[in-house]
């Protein structure tokens, strides 16, 4: 008897074979910008499919390790990651995953929409790099929270140029360290202190339990000042060298990557998923940091531009999954076969993949976003895109996060038996995405920031302007999605209006999460609106099927069965 192996699905390419992907840099860029684009797409594309996929691999299959000592009893703490991992690290670098923001040629080419381009490589890169978009995402905060013009040229200088550059050989990453064990998100109760010293730096003495990329040249640490007072808003940022290399309190005899004096790696966390990500415990006694802006000042909203930043890269990592693994759920039922044919020819699971592209397209939609606010509100300084910015940025990690979770799941049940075997690969994608609504606020931290941006920032406004807008682009393409999108904009702007009134009612907090949720889902629709009048057909079938689930809490298994094709 003949041994039956299934085939092993391969998905498209990852660019060429993404549709959306495509249609939406040509409108957001326009045709010569997505033509000046598509060279470095492409060579990432290829990389992604060929070598980083199995540096991917590599870097799952031989987690990281710490080393205490070394074998004469120094303290070493030394974290030693797969070849896989630093094929990752150097990819990074080399495509300019972080970089092409702050490059000047790029800004010469695209301007604000560079971050639109940048949004593109996070698409194609994130999912299968072994979480190596982690530390990038925290690298381009610290980039720019470096780039303000608040933090002392120096130190901007002296490391902006190594998280920005694109050799490998030179170009360095970013942990970041704020979460405490007493405080979590409550970063009120933060421990950690700082004190000047005499040479202008200052040291910095605590105890941080949630540090992710533990292997990186620096951090940054949020930290209160000597004097400083209670609460958040007086909380500075830091930049901590990883490193004795880094560090001028190393002694003479130090070796080069022994740990920076005064930091210490307690351990490595034990997490549910990304597992080739080093996070680690780590003791600060008297380190040395170099403030990021003045101490002096109230820095809390400083660190918010790089948590505006990880933000939508949480919301990027999780459209790209979401997109990859419905690549690969889609390959692997063209290739399946069941009673009656074909999986990919089931109406019953064609219906599901099709729910589950329209849920894809809208989480790219809702990440695209997010950057090219982003970029219009750093290359312009354009204050209705800085606003708008202020309530999505939220908006598209919360509601992203929750859909990579819930499709995660139906990816893995897609494979049946298979979905459930560690060495398919496919369990990596639901257990990576259960971080991504924990990681940079849960969702109720973030329905909470949401209703903070209404109150005191007024950024229901630019919001609600989009949603009337999107209301009289949809009235061509579908009279029933218009009615529908105004009146749930009419229930949104009563709703905001009773959050401005009175922000702290217990009706009003215990209402957040379902409030922001809801306006997310409204947003999308506007969003894949806004595309489909462009003239995406693709866009359009996805408005039509979100707005009829998510809106109107309709049924729409039938027409997601009849529209799969289109939709991936």
């Amino acid at each position: 008897m003949t041994r039956y192996v299934q085939p092993v699905p391969a998905p498209d390419d990852p660019y060429t074979g993404d549709g959306l992907l495509r249609s939406w840099l040509e409108r957001q860029l326009g045709p010569a910008g997505h033509a000046a684009a598509k060279g470095r797409l492409a060579d990432l594309a290829a990389d992604v499919a060929g070598p980083l996929r199995a540096a991917h691999a590599d870097a799952e299959a031989h987690p990281p390790t710490l080393v205490r000592y070394d074998p004469w009893g120094a303290r070493v703490d030394r974290i030693d990651t797969s070849a896989g991992w630093r094929a990752q690290r150097a990819a990074a670098a080399r495509h300019a995953v972080v970089a092409l923001p702050y490059l000047d040629s790029a800004r010469g080419t695209w301007g604000a929409a560079t971050r639109v381009v940048q949004h593109a490589l996070l698409h194609l890169y994130g999912p299968e790099s072994a979480t190596f978009s982690c530390p990038v995402a925290m690298a381009d905060g610290a980039a720019a929270l470096l780039s303000l013009p608040e933090v002392d040229a120096a130190v901007r200088d002296a490391w902006l140029p190594r998280l920005t550059s694109t050799d490998p050989d030179t170009a360095i990453v970013s942990g970041q360290w704020m979460t405490e064990s007493q405080g979590g998100s409550d970063l009120s109760r933060s421990g950690t202190t700082a004190r000047p010293a005499d040479d202008g730096s200052w040291r910095l003495t605590g105890e941080k339990w949630f540090c992710s990329a533990a292997d990186a040249t620096m951090a940054v640490a949020l930290a209160r000042p000597e004097g400083a007072g209670t609460g958040s808003r007086v909380l500075t940022p830091f930049l901590v060298p990883r490193y004795a290399t880094d560090s001028p309190l190393t002694a003479a005899d130090a070796a080069p990557y022994a740990p920076a004096p005064g930091v210490t790696v307690h351990r490595l966390k034990d997490k549910l998923g990304t597992r080739a990500l080093p996070t680690a415990e780590i003791g600060l006694r008297e380190a040395y940091a170099l403030p990021l802006g003045d101490p002096a000042a109230p820095g809390l909203v400083r660190a918010m531009t790089l948590v505006v930043v990880t933000r939508v890269h949480n919301a990027a990592a999780a459209a790209g999954g979401m997109r990859r693994g419905l690549a690969y759920a889609r390959a692997y039922a063209d290739a399946r076969t069941i009673a009656g044919g074909r999986l990919a020819d089931n109406p019953l699971h064609r219906a599901t993949l099709g729910a589950l592209a329209v849920d894809a397209a809208a989480a790219f939609a809702l990440a695209g976003h997010a950057f090219a606010l982003l970029g219009r509100a750093e290359v312009g300084a354009d204050p209705d895109a800085a606003a708008e910015l202020r309530v999505v940025a939220p908006l598209a990690k919360l509601a992203t996060g929750r859909l990579a979770v819930s499709s995660a799941s139906e990816y893995v049940e897609a494979f049946g038996g298979a979905g459930y075997v560690e060495d398919t690969g496919v369990p990596r994608l639901l257990r990576d995405a259960q971080v991504l609504p924990i990681w940079e606020g849960t969702t109720n931290v973030l329905a909470l920031d949401v209703l903070r941006a209404v109150t005191r920032e007024d950024a229901g406004a630019p919001l609600l302007r989009r949603l009337d807008a999107a209301v009289d682009l949809a009235r061509p393409i579908s009279p029933a999605l218009a009615d529908t999108l105004a009146a749930v904009t009419a229930e949104l702007a009563a709703a905001l209006a009773d959050v401005a009134a009175d922000p702290r009612a217990a009706g009003v907090v215990a209402g957040a999460r379902g409030l922001a949720l809801r306006t997310a889902a409204a947003l999308t629709t506007a969003l894949l609106v806004e595309h489909a009048a462009w003239g995406d057909e693709q866009a359009e079938a996805a408005a039509r099927l979100w707005a009829r689930r998510r809106l109107r809490h309709e049924d729409v298994a039938a027409d997601a069965h009849q529209h799969l094709d289109l939709l991936c």
